[in-house]
């Protein structure tokens, strides 16, 4: 009974940590660049500082 208990712990310990994971990589691709960007496109180039 305590090993089934212990292998549910387990594996709700390994979701929690994966969710915390992937959230934080979306964070981090979603977050805006900070400095300097420079963008060419077809209306020629584009240069922004952050």
């Amino acid at each position: 009974m305590t090993n089934n208990r212990n292998v549910l712990y387990l594996i709700i310990g390994v979701l929690v940590v994966a969710v915390g994971v992937l959230g934080f990589n979306l964070y981090q691709a979603r977050k805006q660049p900070e400095g300097l960007q420079i963008n060419v496109g077809p209306n020629g180039l584009k240069i922004e500082s952050k």
